[in-house]
């Protein structure tokens, strides 16, 4: 990129950053409800125009994005009414509790711990123009204002979302559409440019393909921004020598409804003890028009393809193989929950077990964001578990919100003291 339009890139952004810190006063609690509503009625009203865009959009990346970037990419009226019902239920959820906790010392000082906004956060996320709305909504939610960047496949779409349905609700509820920031921009050097800018954006969410992201996550570090990261996923299922046979299919199936989601079942580990029925589970997944690889303890006892990946590989980000399960055998509870922890990216991890206490041995050894017994790792979701949309699920190991982040976790915590002057170290 040319210095000039390196220039004109920053000020582009800063630009968009200072106008959101700006529109920060004018969040509130009352206001912010009614502009979520406003913007479910907006997706209604501009449903041609959205849809529009979309199909251009999608028209555009034909032959450039696979099937599953392409169904992510996709809006349909359906979705949309579907983001709508979400946004009113967010704008109907209890706001934030400003007050943690309260005590007094015993030389009368007055304490309290209290939440406050970040300020501005920025959003970096692939080719999903849903998750524009998403991210949005929960940051408005929480008080906060967010500077918005996509990819270029959904920019067109993401354009028409924030000009066309949310600033318009914003304005119209007294806040400053300014407050839903965008990088028009269709260069790569956007995400770049958001994640260095820590005096205007201290916090950044990034979503997108593990690469990509990991190397904003560098840039970020090295400039003093701090991220909330959904890089990777891909669920796990372990299978019990205690399985009942039905039920892990059942879970196989509700795993894959749909192959291009992280949470989607990924990596399948089988009890050496049960391993006869790999035959019928590589059956199974053929039967669902999906491939299957193995490592050799898996190829020993059904027809897998040869794993030339290593275990815990993504098949939803990987475009040429998207229909794909990893599949292995291990020799005891504690093995699975040792691979899970090792060699996935700690997104989400299940057991099929009718012993309980191989279930709580394995619930108890995932250290990931979400572990289930009997249930498919597709509920690893924020708004499947909390009931209100997410801004993604953050993977990593330091303290703070972790899972699925939603508007109830994006705050700081302040202490507030007061005195009557008379108090003194």
């Amino acid at each position: 990129m040319a210095v000039a339009d390196a220039e004109a890139l920053l000020d582009l952004v800063r630009g968009e950053a200072a106008a959101a810190r700006e529109a920060l006063v004018a969040l509130r609690d009352d206001a912010v409800a009614p502009a979520l509503r406003g913007a479910a009625a907006g997706l209604a009203a501009q449903r041609d125009a959205v849809l529009a865009a979309n199909a251009e959009d999608v028209a555009a990346a034909a032959g450039v994005l696979d099937e599953g970037a392409l169904d992510r990419l996709r809006l349909t009226p359906p979705r949309l009414a579907e983001l709508g019902r979400q946004l009113e239920l967010l704008a109907d959820a209890p706001p934030l509790e400003r007050v943690l906790d309260e005590w007094t010392l015993e030389n009368g000082l007055a304490v309290s711990a209290r939440r406050i906004p970040i300020g501005v956060v920025g959003a970096n996320f692939e080719a999903r123009p849903a998750v524009a709305v998403d991210i949005a909504a929960q940051l408005l939610k929480s008080l906060n204002a967010v500077v918005l960047r996509t990819g270029s496949a959904a920019l067109r779409t993401v354009t028409t979302l924030v000009d066309e349905v949310v600033r318009p609700a914003l304005e119209s509820a007294g806040i400053p559409g300014a407050a839903v920031g965008l990088v028009r921009a269709e260069a790569r050097a956007g995400a770049e440019v958001l994640v260095s800018l820590p005096d205007l954006i201290p916090l950044v969410i990034l979503r997108g393909s593990g690469a990509s992201t990991a190397e904003l996550q560098r840039r970020a570090a090295a400039a003093g921004v701090h991220v909330l990261a959904h890089a990777e996923g891909g669920g796990v299922l372990y299978v019990d020598e205690s399985a009942d046979p039905a039920k892990v299919e059942l879970l196989v199936r509700g795993s894959l409804d749909r192959l291009g989601v992280c949470n989607r079942l990924n990596l399948l580990l089988v009890h050496e003890r049960v391993a006869s029925r790999l035959p019928r589970l590589a059956e199974l997944l053929a039967e669902l028009g999906v491939a299957a690889y193995g490592t050799e303890r898996a190829a020993a006892h059904a027809p897998v393809a040869p794993l030339e990946r290593p275990l815990g590989h993504e098949w939803a980000t990987d475009p040429e193989r998207v229909a794909s399960v990893t599949i292995d055998v291990v020799g005891s509870v504690e093995e699975a929950c040792r691979l899970a922890n090792r060699e996935t990216s700690g997104l989400a991890a299940g057991i099929v077990a009718e012993s309980a206490e191989a279930a709580a041995a394995f619930l108890d050894g995932y250290r990931g964001t979400a572990s289930f017994w009997h249930a498919p790792t597709r509920f690893a979701d924020g708004y499947a578990l909390t009931g209100v949309p997410e801004t993604g699920i953050n993977v990593g190991f330091s303290p703070g919100p972790r899972g699925p982040v939603t508007y109830r976790d994006l705050w700081l915590r302040q202490l507030r003291v007061v005195g009557d002057a008379s108090q003194h170290r």
